[in-house]
C-alpha cells in the first residue's frame, strides 16, 4: 500500500454562474484518517469531492495532497495524476466486462504487466468478498455485489486517496447496514485516507472517524466519532 496521504483544503470556493455552491472552506484530512462530508441536497458536499477527484477546479484556493499542490484557480491535476480510488453511486461498471475484467481496468490503463494485475486483481475481490464472482458479468450480480465489484476496483490500485460519493443510497436498507459494516471494516484495514458523501448520519457515523457537517457551501460544524459498535442505530 502506499504512503498514506494528509489532505489540506485551503480557501476553497466554487459557484456555478451567480450561485456559490462552497464558500471559503478551509480543512484538513489526517493521513489515514476517514472523513465524512454530511448535509442535505445542495449542500456542496459533492462538489467537494468532484475537486478532490479533478473533475472540476476551486474558483478559490488550493487543494493539498501531501506537499504536492493539486488545484488552484486555473489550474488542476488531473485525476489519473493523483493516485485516487472512486466509487461512485451508479457503480459505473462496464456490463461487457466480468467482474475481474473491471476490476483490472485502471491496471490495464496503467500497463500493469498481466501476472502482476491478475494477482492484484485476485487479492482485491478476496478483501470484497467475491473471489467467486471473477468470471460473471455486472448483469448477473446484485445491487450489493456490484458495489463490491466498484470498491474492489477503486482499491486495486493501491491509491493513496479514496473517494466515495454517496455509494449506498441506491440500495436497500438491509443491503446498506451490511455493506455499510464491511466497508467501515475494509477502510480500516487498509488505512488509505478516505473521503465519504452522504446524507446519512447513520452511515457517518459508523463509517467515518470525522464528520464534516456541510451547510449552504459552508462547514458547520467538525466533530469526531466515538468508535461504533459497527451496527446502524
Amino acid at each position: 500500500m502506499n504512503a498514506f496521504t494528509a489532505i489540506r483544503l485551503q480557501g476553497i470556493s466554487y459557484a456555478f454562474g451567480s450561485h456559490t455552491v462552497l464558500d471559503d472552506i478551509d480543512l484538513t484530512i489526517d493521513a489515514g484518517s476517514v472523513v465524512a462530508l454530511l448535509g442535505p441536497s445542495g449542500c456542496g458536499k459533492s462538489t467537494l469531492l468532484r475537486l478532490l477527484a479533478g473533475l472540476t477546479q476551486p474558483a478559490k484556493g488550493e487543494i493539498h495532497f501531501g506537499e504536492r499542490l493539486v488545484a488552484k484557480p486555473d489550474w488542476s491535476l488531473p485525476p489519473e495524476a493523483r493516485d485516487i480510488g472512486m466509487v461512485f453511486q451508479d457503480y459505473a461498471l462496464w456490463p461487457h466486462m466480468t467482474v475481474a475484467q473491471n476490476v483490472a481496468f485502471p491496471l490495464k490503463m496503467r500497463n500493469v504487466p498481466r501476472a502482476e494485475r491478475d494477482a492484484r486483481v485476485a487479492k482485491a475481490l478476496a478483501r470484497v468478498g467475491l473471489e467467486a464472482f471473477a468470471d460473471r458479468k455486472p448483469s448477473g450480480l446484485s445491487g450489493g455485489q456490484q458495489q463490491r465489484v466498484a470498491l474492489a476496483r477503486a482499491i486495486v490500485g493501491e491509491p493513496r486517496v479514496l473517494l466515495f460519493d454517496e455509494p449506498l443510497s441506491n440500495l436497500d436498507s438491509e443491503l446498506r447496514e451490511s455493506l455499510c459494516t464491511e466497508m467501515a471494516r475494509l477502510l480500516r484495514q487498509l488505512g488509505t485516507t478516505a473521503v465519504y458523501v452522504t446524507h446519512d448520519r447513520r452511515e457517518a457515523e459508523i463509517l467515518a472517524d470525522r464528520i464534516v457537517h456541510l451547510s449552504a457551501g459552508s462547514i458547520a460544524a467538525v466533530r469526531a466519532v466515538t468508535p461504533s459498535s459497527g451496527e446502524f442505530a
